[in-house]
């Protein structure tokens, strides 16, 4: 096999890094323009970061959205719920529409996302997302269903190598799933330490300040959370969601991420991959949902990357809904 170009995911932060600093936050808040009030969606609500600027520019109103039990009742401590402007919600921002319908809520006027891991989540050893910090070996941030040791425990060779090659960008994957299948073997794998020890043995460190364990972690996480299969549905559910002139702010960390926000932006904004002005008129598609407001992602700049570590490896999407009919076919 061979792997795409690594791309440091929030996971490799170092762990002196400041926590809690919402990353990009003046350029998501400029995407989403939330001066003249309105409703506002935080769909990744961890620590509240965007949600209390939201507020703090003018949103009349943010719900929030989050998985993580913990953040959620966080959350719903803060004076800004208490006071009615904030209300936080549990649950997936797939299903941000069905979330919000239930609540009487049919349209907002802007949405963003700050796709991953949280670093709430990261700092938290018990929890078991890193490998800088020894804990159980867990990764979920619903804190239920399956959990990173089940699966690295009960998956087939095939099955790991496929998972830490395709979602953690690892071109060493058949060697590090070797290895797992090979330890499992004399003992079950339990702590994130132990895994960490396992994939730095088996793959060398190269010449960048990434952790060999790095991608392996990264590929678990996402396979644990389904993050991929969630932002294909948040990103419909958004499209689904936003009223005419709503907005869409999405920040990603890594390569499969913007990959995927870029793709929908495009083909929703009725950009046509490898399209020729030679070629003959292709016959129409639906009409397009969203206007891009960035052609180019937007990445943080030196003084948030000397400030905020987790921000170098950031990038920013956002576009403006139009007033035509959400695209059939459920997810993005």
């Amino acid at each position: 096999m061979t792997a795409p170009a690594p791309h440091p995911d929030s996971e490799s932060i170092p762990s002196e890094s400041p926590p809690h600093i919402p990353v990009l936050l003046d350029e998501v808040l400029a995407s989403l323009a939330p001066l003249n009030g309105g409703l506002f969606v935080d769909g990744t609500f961890g620590a509240g970061g965007y949600s209390r600027a939201l507020l703090a520019q003018g949103a009349a109103r943010v719900i929030g959205i989050d998985r993580d039990p913990d953040a959620v009742a966080n959350g719903r401590a803060l004076p800004e719920a208490a006071s009615g402007r904030l209300t936080v919600l549990a649950g997936r921002y797939g299903d941000m529409d069905r979330l919000l319908a239930e609540h009487g809520i049919g349209s907002v006027d802007g949405i963003a996302l700050d796709i991953g891991v949280s670093s709430m989540q990261i700092d938290q050893a018990q929890r078991g997302f890193s490998f800088a910090k020894d804990g159980p070996l867990d990764m979920r941030m619903e804190q239920a269903g399956p959990s990173a040791a089940d699966v690295v425990n009960n998956a087939s060779e095939g099955e790991l190598a496929d998972i830490i090659f395709h979602l953690g960008e690892e071109r060493h994957a058949r060697r590090v799933a070797r290895a797992i299948v090979a330890a499992r073997a004399d003992k079950r794998f339990e702590r994130t330490s132990d895994l960490a020890e396992v994939v730095r043995r088996t793959v060398r460190k190269g010449n960048d300040t990434i952790d060999p364990a790095t991608r392996t972690f990264q590929a678990l996480r996402i396979h644990v959370n389904d993050e991929l299969g969630e932002l294909s549905r948040g990103l419909a559910a958004a499209e689904r969601l936003l009223a005419p002139g709503g907005r869409l702010a999405v920040v990603t960390f890594h390569s499969l991420e913007d990959r995927a926000v870029k793709t929908f932006m495009k083909r929703r904004s009725g950009a046509v991959e490898g399209a020729s002005r030679h070629l003959p008129m292709q016959a129409a598609g639906p009409a397009p949902t969203f206007t891009l407001l960035t052609r180019k992602a937007v990445a943080a700049g030196p003084a948030e990357q000397a400030r905020n570590p987790r921000s170098r490896s950031a990038k920013l999407r956002a576009a403006i809904r139009t007033g035509a009919p959400a695209w059939e076919g459920g997810d993005a």
